[in-house]
């Protein structure tokens, strides 16, 4: 086992592995930018390290600094969280080159599935069902691919992920336009353009399953996580089980997440994400070769701690479970991403100090942060500063527990999305579990939840 961790993030998910290394009495490396000297990672690691300026080209995109970061505090492995580099094999072999283990799959795999249309055709060919599209990356024909697929079409970003390089195209005259900002978006987030063609499924949920694997050739999938309310193909609440998954589906998207990983000779934990139809049908839209933001939502369910069982896999240990293990769920979870955004005004961002804050407790209750009051959110990130879970033993349950947190849930100084997790809660379409990913454009139909909450 390892001595000692550098953690290559920042925010809660760096909070979450240091924690996760400290149980296991591995000794953790906390590196930052100037922005985030203050942030409570650096204050909670065994040891930190500046790695450059506020922008996280300069930091946490900084490769040379992160590996330098590693020699000189004589760190053996690196835990790259989610985001940044965290899916760059580039990156992971970098860390190999050096002498250090990446805690993730290793870089053919990181290749194989990170670039979303390779993965497509990995996924086909282990006979797991995929999304009508093009034949492969789009040249200068792609109205013809197009007109081919059908419309309405996705057009997508061939690599990366977390919704860059997505547009949807309902009528054939936009797609030019559209063609043109998908592969800008792209280029400017992963520096590389391809693009690739899907046809658009009208009312999709979105859901996923975690899987874990060891270089033995050992895969397990858990249980679901529904994904579907999202704005902008961001996601914003997670929860597990889904209320639109029966036993048998379950058991084929899991057995599709294990046929796709052992294809792909992974190892360690990530994510196949699917499209859900309404007659039940599924289809895969990538894989994710990280840990996810919502990882806290499995780990509830199941009773287990991925972050711990990722790092005992890249030491080389076996998996500690089999597949009836990995499948039960013990638990109804639901996550909430609390961002640094006013809902009032289009989701745009608001960073500041954080005058006070005040965060829920009690049974069931979960919350992952790295503010405090008096914390400054900088500008330069992604706006999430906490993700409130919830666990109880049915849905309506979770429910009424998750109103009663984000009731107790304060935070004063700036504004943040927390006024519409209660609203999403309170939304009669939410609490039916009838709803998809147009769920948000459609909120507004249903009266807005009061300031206050009832409590469970």
């Amino acid at each position: 086992m390892f001595t000692k961790i550098l953690v290559a993030n920042r925010s809660e998910i760096a909070v979450r592995v240091i924690r996760a290394c400290r149980e296991m009495g591995i000794r953790s490396v906390a590196v930052y930018s100037e922005a985030d000297r203050e942030s409570l990672h650096v204050r909670l690691a065994d040891e930190a390290v500046c790695i450059g300026p506020a922008p996280a080209s300069a930091s946490y995109l900084n490769v040379e600094a992160i590996l330098s970061a590693a020699k000189v505090t004589g760190a053996e492995a690196v835990h790259p969280g989610y985001g940044f580099l965290a899916e760059n094999a580039d990156f992971s072999q970098a860390c190999a080159d050096s002498g250090l283990v990446f805690i993730g799959p290793k870089p053919d795999a990181v290749r194989r599935l990170g670039f979303k249309s390779e993965a497509r055709d990995l996924a086909r060919k282990a006979g797991v069902p995929i999304v009508p599209g093009s034949a492969g990356l789009l040249g200068s024909d792609y109205a013809a691919e197009a007109a081919k697929v059908g419309f309405p079409v996705m057009v997508k970003a061939a690599a990366g992920g977390g919704g860059k390089g997505l547009r949807l195209v309902r009528d054939p005259k936009d797609l030019d336009a559209q063609v043109r900002m998908a592969k800008a978006e792209a280029g400017s987030a992963f520096k590389d353009d391809s693009i690739y063609l899907e046809k658009f499924i009208e009312h999709p949920r979105h859901v996923e399953i975690q899987i874990a694997a060891d270089t033995a050739g050992g895969v397990v999938a858990f249980p679901e996580r529904d994904c579907t309310v999202q704005r902008r193909h961001q996601k914003l609440i997670e929860e597990s089980p889904s209320p639109a998954v029966t036993p048998d589906i379950r058991r084929r998207m899991q057995e599709a997440a294990r046929a796709l990983a052992k294809a792909a000779g992974y190892s360690n934990v990530g994510t196949v994400e699917f499209l859900l139809d309404t007659d039940g049908s599924f289809y895969f839209m990538e894989v994710n070769t990280r840990l996810q933001v919502e990882h806290p939502v499995t780990e509830l369910v199941t009773g287990l701690d991925l972050v711990q069982m990722q790092i005992r896999l890249a030491a080389g240990e076996k998996l500690p479970l089999g597949q009836e293990r990995a499948s039960e769920i013990r638990a109804h979870s639901i996550e909430h991403r609390v961002n640094a955004e006013d809902p009032a005004r289009s989701f745009a961002p608001c960073p500041g100090t954080i005058t006070a804050l005040s965060l829920p407790g009690g049974p069931g209750v979960r919350v992952d942060t790295h503010v405090y009051a008096g914390y400054t959110v900088p500008s330069y990130y992604d706006s999430l500063i906490a993700k409130l879970i919830v666990s109880a033993p049915d849905r309506p349950a979770a429910i009424s527990r998750g109103l009663r947190a984000l009731g107790e849930f304060r935070i004063e100084g700036i504004k943040t999305t927390l006024p519409f997790h209660r609203e999403v809660l309170a939304h009669p379409l939410f609490g039916g579990g009838v709803f998809d990913t147009g769920f948000i454009s459609v909120m507004g139909d249903a009266p807005a939840v009061k300031e206050k909450q009832p409590v469970s």
